[in-house]
């Protein structure tokens, strides 16, 4: 692997994994906000090109885990290793790993000022050192690929949410992440929007991009994870394959909360 440099030129010192081994690992990680302890004994391994997705009820912690995936939320305990590079090992390795993750939130978080091109273009001018010109082109690619090219030139407050949700994704790639990290993305949307991103992100993980996505839409989970993984209580209870997951579920808890939301799904199914 490559040393990773961030943008201030310092070198991060990657603990370079072993040929095959998983690109993230998360060891006995803890995290508590003030006396209320919202992870507790993490431990996860994710295969490059794994598709996982993370459910369980509000406030299992399933959002705060991926956010400790780029150290948008620090951990007091336990260590975190993506694409061999120590998150707990200073700040010059969190602004590496942030190079090489890419997130999407409940909240399209786009620039409403900026043209949907120049929200494409802005991280990696910046960050990557690329040209106007290289930025637009990698933009385009990538606004292309998500099917909304001829959205460039407009202003967020011109889309839909579900566009807005697109942009944000091709936003993201255009940093050329080798994760991609998924926090509800479409949580926000009204339910006709919703196949519009699920669809998108189908086509990412047929591209063999590694996904961790925490939702609660069970079809896409079924059709795209090749992990299921259920939290509650700060824990993770149950991980399977999505067969297994659905089909056979172990503990009472993932059954219950199984039953609650196919059932829920199934009154607000879009017609």
């Amino acid at each position: 692997m490559t040393t990773v440099t961030t943008d201030i030129g310092a070198a991060a010192t990657p603990t370079v994994p072993p040929e095959g081994g998983p690109i993230i690992r998360m060891e006995s990680v803890e995290k508590w906000y003030g006396n209320f302890q919202v992870l507790a004994d993490i431990n996860l391994s994710v295969r490059p090109g794994e598709r996982i997705v993370i459910c369980g009820p509000s406030g299992s912690g399933k959002s705060t885990l991926i956010r400790c995936i780029n150290r948008l939320e620090p951990v007091q305990k336990g260590r975190i290793v993506v694409d061999g590079i120590d998150l707990t090992a200073g700040k010059r390795n969190v602004d590496a790993v942030r190079a090489e993750v890419g997130m999407v939130f409940q909240q399209f978080n786009l620039f409403p000022h900026l043209t949907i091109l120049q929200n494409c273009t802005l991280a990696p001018m910046r960050t990557r050192g690329l040209s106007k010109q290289e930025a637009q082109a990698v933009a385009m690619k990538y606004l292309t690929r998500v099917r909304i090219p001829e959205q460039a030139g407009k202003y967020p407050s011109q889309l839909s949410g579900g566009q807005q949700q697109r942009v944000a994704i091709a936003r993201a790639l255009c940093m050329t992440p080798k994760i991609m990290l998924f926090d509800e993305p479409t949580s926000a949307l009204d339910p006709e929007m919703v196949k519009e991103v699920l669809d998108t992100m189908i086509g990412l993980a047929e591209d063999g991009m590694t996904m961790l996505c925490v939702t609660h839409e069970m079809g896409f989970a079924r059709s795209v994870a090749d992990r299921v993984i259920f939290m509650a209580d700060g824990r993770i209870v149950e991980q399977a394959p999505p067969e297994q997951f659905f089909g056979q579920p172990q503990h009472e808890m993932t059954r219950k909360f199984l039953g609650q939301i196919l059932s829920s799904h199934q009154h607000h199914a879009p017609a």
